[in-house]
């Protein structure tokens, strides 16, 4: 049973039951020829919608700069508004995140680079961010349930 707050924990023993990354993640290696010049899918850490607006936040385990495409997709992909990005960086075994940058209408914040952070602070921006688009339902959303703005 899965309670009501969205508690979703990872359910996968690797003890019994082998590598997470061995036995189910997609091996996105074998779609590199489907796209031109060095274009491939990148996988996505988490993703959450409210009211037509998501975010998309990206776990690093040390604060490099971000690979040039991978940049190029968040200010491509949050350009609009209706996407934004946060990119954390932490260890993923204890939860303790040390940094932070943010993807929103295209631009990163801070400018190429992260910002100090702990795990307070990330969920802090996560629950404004849910409050923001509990209240700010997208155009588009909005449009095909016929409301006006």
């Amino acid at each position: 049973m899965i309670p009501a707050n969205g508690y979703n924990p990872l359910r996968w023993d690797c003890l019994t039951r082998g590598c997470f990354n061995v036995k189910r993640r997609p091996k996105i290696e074998v779609f590199a020829d489907c796209f031109p010049k060095r274009i491939n899918f990148g996988d996505v850490d988490v993703i959450v919608e409210i009211n037509g607006n998501a975010l998309l936040l990206e776990w690093k385990s040390d604060a490099h700069e971000l690979p040039r495409g991978q940049r190029i997709l968040y200010e491509r992909l949050t350009h609009s508004g209706l996407c934004s990005a946060m990119i954390v960086v932490g260890d993923a075994e204890t939860m303790i995140a040390v940094a932070t940058s943010v993807f929103d209408r295209g631009i990163q914040y801070p400018a190429y680079g992260y910002e100090p952070a702990n795990l307070p602070l990330i969920k802090n921006r996560l629950a404004a961010w849910s409050r923001w688009a509990a209240q700010h339902p997208s155009m588009h959303l909005q449009a095909t349930r016929g409301e006006r703005s």
